[in-house]
């Protein structure tokens, strides 16, 4: 089947390449079909072929660490999946699986290294757009949080934990200790000065009262202090695989940029000698 060399206008990767080269690469690369549920690759597989959807749905997934799938995309018509694996030469670390019946332009590493050996200068219309993308992606993975440890914690949050959470902020205000104070002074100067007091100096039920509130307090607050802990704890785990997660992502695209740089030049280079 023949593909249309229009179509590529509007994919990011290959926006800057002339009629002439997308005429080049439509004469070169195949359409495949896939049938709903059908795996078209899986991580570890080979990256030797990239797919354009023309018609359907695929969606790629990738396994977290608890090892659950994840899925990182839901490439529609115009999308394009595996193309990072075939620049670097690399197995796929994602799976991509037709959400419906699906028809791709399947791209060859062999298509574009026809289409550099013919068109030299496409290899720098794509290696702008692969920048433009590595800058954004740069730009995303400096501002963007994966999780928001705060939320994380609420949702895990039981009734007591919260209640725990109440009391020991409310006993560590000024709001209880003024309260507190004015209640003592109130009781205190009640049973002073009426005719028949229901707790006369020195006060045998009012320090009752004292001693089981301080019996309920403190372990309530040892309560909130270890959940405050474990915040802690989670907060510094967050960080630290929001920090590993970059430094994998960051060092895997400078080395898919490397290797792609590589093959580009060395294609460039080859026309002119």
């Amino acid at each position: 089947m023949a593909v249309d060399p229009t179509f590529f206008n509007e994919v990011p990767i290959f926006e800057l390449l002339d009629d002439d080269e997308r005429k080049v690469l439509a004469d070169q690369v195949s359409v495949r079909e896939f049938r709903a549920g059908q795996v078209i690759f899986k991580a570890g597989s080979p990256g030797g072929l990239a797919y354009l959807v023309q018609k359907g749905l695929i969606r790629v997934t990738i396994k977290d660490a608890g090892y659950e799938d994840v899925v990182v995309d839901m490439a529609d018509t115009g999308g394009l999946v595996g193309m990072s694996s075939l620049l670097a030469g690399e197995n796929h670390q994602t799976t991509a699986i037709a959400a419906s019946d699906t028809t791709a332009i399947e791209i060859d590493r062999d298509d574009l290294v026809e289409l550099l050996k013919t068109k030299p200068m496409a290899g720098l219309d794509m290696m702008t757009i692969v920048e433009k993308h590595l800058r954004a992606t740069h730009e995303l993975m400096r501002t963007r949080v994966t999780k928001n440890p705060n939320e994380e914690i609420e949702d895990k949050e039981t009734f007591g934990e919260r209640m725990a959470d109440g009391v020991a902020r409310f006993g560590g205000s000024w709001a209880f200790v003024i309260a507190f104070m004015v209640i003592l002074i109130v009781y205190t100067s009640i049973n002073s000065f009426i005719t028949k007091p229901w707790d006369p100096y020195p006060f045998i039920l009012l320090n009752l009262f004292l001693s089981m509130l301080a019996a309920i307090q403190a372990p309530v607050i040892m309560m909130s202090q270890n959940r405050q802990d474990s915040k802690d704890r989670l907060r510094n785990e967050l960080d630290y695989r929001i920090n590993l997660k970059a430094e994998l992502e960051i060092e895997e695209i400078l080395q898919r940029m490397g290797k792609l740089e590589e093959i580009l030049t060395g294609k460039i280079d080859e026309q002119y000698e």
